[in-house]
């Protein structure tokens, strides 16, 4: 399957809470006392994330400090993508120097619960966890010369730190389809 596009969850949606584990098993849920929280679905071998990740490393940088909760999700089915083991999260995460957990989501229920249909797909929610901005971090993709400069979801992200309205239209993320394991592709997917 080709690229595809995010299911743009309905804004005002509350966050879906989740319980995930790391690579390392160790567990994590939303920070209810977090002023942001960003939830992002990706993965290792995608080219769409592999394109961001740089970016993606440096926006857990710089809004770790701002008392943004960041979340890194891999959804996909590591026995059909063995790219996405554990093991390898592990070093994608320290390769790129992850400074947010990146968690894994073996029976694919957290996707599902926010819809999620491609990697990247990105999801932020206010103070009361009340869905802000979901769509593209930027205008770049791999087969185009815009720079990657997440400036879609920074300026989402500033907004809801400096108490302003987030700014519409957004735009859906574009990347690849979640890799689903047999049968357990969502209604929305199909």
């Amino acid at each position: 399957m080709g690229a595809v596009e995010s299911q743009m969850l309905e804004l005002g949606t509350i966050a879906p809470d989740f319980s995930l584990p790391d690579a390392d098993g160790t567990m994590y849920s939303l920070d209810e006392n977090a002023t942001a929280c960003l939830v992002m679905f990706i993965c290792n071998h995608c080219p769409f994330v592999k394109h961001i990740r740089q970016e993606l490393a440096q926006l857990g940088h710089d809004y770790l400090s701002r008392d943004v909760a960041v979340y890194a999700i891999n959804s996909n089915d590591a026995d059909s993508h063995p790219g996405d083991s554990p093991d390898r999260m592990r070093e994608e995460a320290k390769n790129w120097r992850y400074e947010f957990p990146y968690l894994i989501d073996e029976d694919q229920q957290v996707a599902k619960a926010y819809k999620a249909a491609c990697t990247p797909d990105f999801y932020l929610f206010d103070s009361g966890k009340k869905l802000v901005y979901r769509g593209q971090l930027d205008d770049s993709r791999p087969s185009n010369d815009t720079p990657v400069t997440g400036k879609d979801l920074r300026i989402a992200l500033d907004a809801l730190l400096n108490k302003l309205p987030v700014p519409a239209p957004q735009k859906p993320s574009i990347g690849c389809n979640i890799k689903w394991k047999a049968g357990n592709a969502p209604d929305y997917f199909n």
